[in-house]
């Protein structure tokens, strides 16, 4: 419990009450939970999209409006990380450079255009799942982009420096827990997806495009910087999304 209460209090606005210092141990722990987070806000988001969708919404409002609903209950935190995960790709110069672009506090035009994109595949997707009566796949999405934040935490990551979110994370998931929150990924997604096997290929390729993004985040930021997390999370849940959105 006390590793879920970390990781409410970390990644939700609900009032949960972490412990007043955390350890490497710490969030070892909560970070191997984060899965459970994704399962409770991506119910709660299905479920007010199919009110709006039910109540005569257009699909396309109704998906903006769980966008909108999801950022509040994330405190935005993770569209904070991937428009300065994009700006700081987007920026010339070594590694400190990079970062300090990222620290700056400003948003430039790559954040803006990578934030915006995302935000318009999500809500589109998810009104139109939705009103297909796949809302499972707004849960499925939001559960595997937390797995991917399992994975971008495993023990071959190494941290940008020894300050700061990523610092305490990178490097603390065991190969047994990223394998695990995997497979349960892609049970999900076979179970909410338009068919099986498109439920799982959107899982699948959406974790492997996690893999690959923090993979070159770590090369050139220098290691891990928490700004990514927020990036995987967004990317794999615009992914997962829009993949099942496709008619085969």
């Amino acid at each position: 419990m006390r590793s879920l209460r970390l990781a409410f209090s970390w990644l939700t606005v609900f009032p949960v009450r972490g412990p007043d210092t955390v350890d490497r141990d710490d969030a070892r722990r909560a970070i191997a939970v984060v899965p459970v987070v994704g399962a409770v806000l991506g119910a709660l988001v299905a479920a007010l999209v199919w009110l709006a969708v039910t109540g005569g919404l257009p699909p396309a409002a109704a998906g903006l409006i769980g966008v909108a609903a999801h950022a509040l209950l994330t405190r935005g935190m993770h569209l904070d990380g991937l428009a300065d995960t994009a700006d700081g790709l987007g920026c010339y110069g070594p590694p400190d450079r990079a970062r300090e672009v990222m620290k700056s506090g400003s948003t430039g035009p790559f954040g803006v255009a990578t934030v915006a994109l995302c935000l318009g595949l999500q809500g589109v997707a998810m009104g139109t799942l939705v009103d297909r009566g796949l809302g499972l796949a707004v849960v499925a999405a939001a559960v595997a982009a937390r797995c991917a934040v399992v994975l971008a935490c495993r023990r071959s990551v190494t941290a940008a420096d020894t300050t700061g979110f990523g610092s305490l994370v990178a490097g603390t998931q065991t190969t047994v827990t990223t394998v695990s929150w995997s497979a349960v990924a892609l049970v999900v997604g076979a179970l909410a997806g338009p068919t099986w096997f498109q439920g799982v290929a959107a899982v699948a390729v959406a974790l492997a495009v996690g893999v690959v993004l923090v993979r070159h985040c770590v090369r050139r930021f220098g290691g891990m910087v928490g700004d990514v997390l927020g990036a995987v999370i967004e990317l794999t849940t615009t992914l997962v999304l829009v993949l099942c959105l496709i008619e085969i």
